[in-house]
């Protein structure tokens, strides 16, 4: 009875405004997609769903979306498992260092990385024609193919599989290894024969994530497929759209249907299969392993730190030459260098401030929003009994499913839900920052909500008894006790969103316009449109500003509480 007193009281008026809140952002634009696709007319029909399917297109880009995702998800759950490996099982030195790294290529654009590896191999590379390596001219690009498309998709999302990798190895309790290595087990019968059969849930969750981040990838998948003539669904729906404009948001909405039907049976899917790969373990999560590599660490260390300097050194020195250089496709020299591509992008043209004016606004209030309506969200997901838990699962579960379907699809849904000026008020949101805003805010609010929720379930349920039974209403709780506790987890989420939304391009991608551009449209137009070097000039610079950004929160993290820095234990 005091439960449905107090969820009719603070604790309703609290939850209510939330739940609509996402409702509106991540539920209603699905379902409107789905309606419109489905049921034009208003009478439910899989007609249009089965003619798109039929169509040769799609059927098509489909498979090269399946094709892709599925190779690049097994190399980025090979390569991402092997690094969490080696960092967390071995007495490698300079984690902390390794650890951030392996973390930069997925703070980096994947439209910049798309342009920076395409620079780094062809060619017209400054790199490699410096060095005397750069293929002849004519000779195929070795990055515009099926091959070049399904690595890069696999370096960028291999740090996904990493930290989820990385999480599971530190949740294992260490008497597990003791116990093996007592009964004469060595360092690769322990990895083969319990390691990585508990990591079974970990791995498959990485190799999903990694398989539903491909799918949905446009910057790759565009800058690297179309000269590959290798299609994918989210380059079929963003030609079918820049092409024909909102005329023919129908027959894209159906397009943008499969993509997210796949990638929801993907979701289902993985959820099953991990119920049945589930060990329960017993006893206190901490460093399952710590194998001394003896006369192996150098060579290890030397491998991993070359293939780190590989991935991240080659493309951004590459990237850096060819903003240097007059023309694209000269060899930086003392005759071709210039600094005329910096100059252009920061002082001539306007679109380029105002592209990091757009992004930093847009992503700042994103995380800002995100990290405060999880700390409620988080709370009755957790702390929250009967009707009240139930209503937030609800609620949590639409901000999931917004954060697994492709953002591609995501920017569609909105598109029809602010094609037309919101009723009563008669604003419209199309065409403006705010769309964009409101999209990072429903895509993105699954990581923030997820941080603060796994911070919620650490804290003993003691603790609101107490503070209901001092009279203590659902405000006071919020802010005296809960919000202080979860902070750090909600700042570490707020980081994270910030960082995605900063440079991302699939969300915005259809929903920039004149005046509201954001950096990744505005390097993606650069490159689309023939402007090379003033793309490698602008990725460059915001190249530089994440690495920075990374670097002063890094710096901060003896300042803070533990947890606040996402890549910091």
């Amino acid at each position: 009875m005091r439960n449905a007193i107090a969820f009719r009281g603070g604790e309703g008026l609290s939850l209510a405004p939330v739940c609509i809140l996402v409702t509106a952002l991540c539920g209603l634009p699905l379902a409107l997609l789905f309606a419109v696709g489905l049921a034009p007319d208003g009478v439910l029909s899989l007609a249009p769903l089965s003619e798109t399917l039929a169509s040769r297109s799609v059927q098509r880009a489909l498979w090269n979306s399946l094709e892709s995702s599925f190779l690049s998800a097994v190399l980025a759950t090979v390569l991402g498992t092997a690094l969490a490996l080696a960092v967390g099982l071995t007495n490698l030195r300079a984690k902390a260092a390794l650890v951030f790294l392996v973390l930069v290529p997925m703070m980096i654009p994947p439209h910049v990385t798309a342009i920076a590896w395409s620079q780094a191999l062809g060619p017209a590379s400054p790199v490699l024609q410096w060095l005397g390596l750069a293929p002849p001219p004519g000779a195929a690009h070795p990055v515009y193919s099926l091959q070049g498309l399904v690595a890069l998709l696999a370096l960028q999302h291999m740090p996904i599989v990493f930290l989820v990798v990385r999480a599971g190895l530190r949740a294992f309790p260490r008497e597990l290894s003791d116990a093996a290595r007592v009964s004469g087990a060595r360092a690769p019968r322990l990895l083969w024969r319990i390691t990585l059969p508990l990591l079974a849930p970990s791995l498959l969750a990485g190799f999903v994530l990694a398989f539903v981040s491909a799918l949905g990838n446009f910057g790759i998948n565009a800058l690297i497929g179309i000269p590959a003539r290798y299609t994918t669904l989210p380059v079929l729906i963003w030609r079918r759209l820049a092409g024909f404009g909102p005329d023919i948001i129908g027959s894209v909405a159906l397009v943008a249907i499969v993509l997210a039907l796949v990638t929801l049976v993907l979701v289902a899917l993985q959820g099953a299969l991990q119920r049945r790969l589930r060990n329960a373990l017993v006893g206190l999560p901490q460093q399952p392993l710590a194998v001394d590599l003896g006369r192996a660490r150098l060579p290890v260390e030397i491998g991993v730190w070359t293939f780190l300097a590989l991935t991240l050194l080659l493309p951004a020195a590459s990237l850096v030459a060819t903003s240097l250089v007059r023309t694209y496709g000269l060899p930086l020299a003392a005759d071709s260098f210039t600094l005329e591509n910096y100059a252009e992008i920061l002082f001539r043209q306007s679109v380029t401030l105002r592209a990091f004016a757009n992004s930093t606004f847009a992503a700042a209030v994103a995380a800002i929003l995100i990290a405060a309506i999880s700390v409620i969200l988080g709370y009755f997901l957790t702390v929250g009994r009967g009707a009240s838990r139930r209503l937030a699962g609800l609620v949590a579960a639409q901000a999931d499913v917004a954060y697994a379907v492709p953002g591609l699809v995501m920017s569609i849904a909105f598109i029809l839900m602010f094609l037309r000026p919101l009723p009563l008020v008669g604003v419209g949101l199309y065409g403006t920052l705010a769309i964009i805003l409101i999209a990072y805010v429903a895509v993105f609010l699954s990581i923030g909500l997820k941080s603060v929720s796994a911070a919620y379930m650490q804290i003993d349920a003691s603790l609101d008894d107490a503070a209901r039974v001092s009279g203590a209403g659902f405000t006071r709780r919020i802010a005296r006790i809960y919000a202080p506790l979860v902070a750090p987890a909600a700042a570490s989420g707020a980081i994270l969103v910030f960082l995605t939304s900063y440079n991302e391009v699939t969300v915005s991608a259809l929903l920039w316009s004149a005046g509201n551009e954001t950096i990744g449209t505005t390097i993606f137009n650069y490159e689309d449109g023939g402007y090379t070097t003033l793309a490698a000039a602008m990725a460059s610079v915001t190249v530089v500003a994440t690495v920075v950004v990374m670097l002063a929160v890094n710096a901060l993290a003896r300042h803070v509480p533990a947890g606040t820095i996402p890549w910091k234990d």
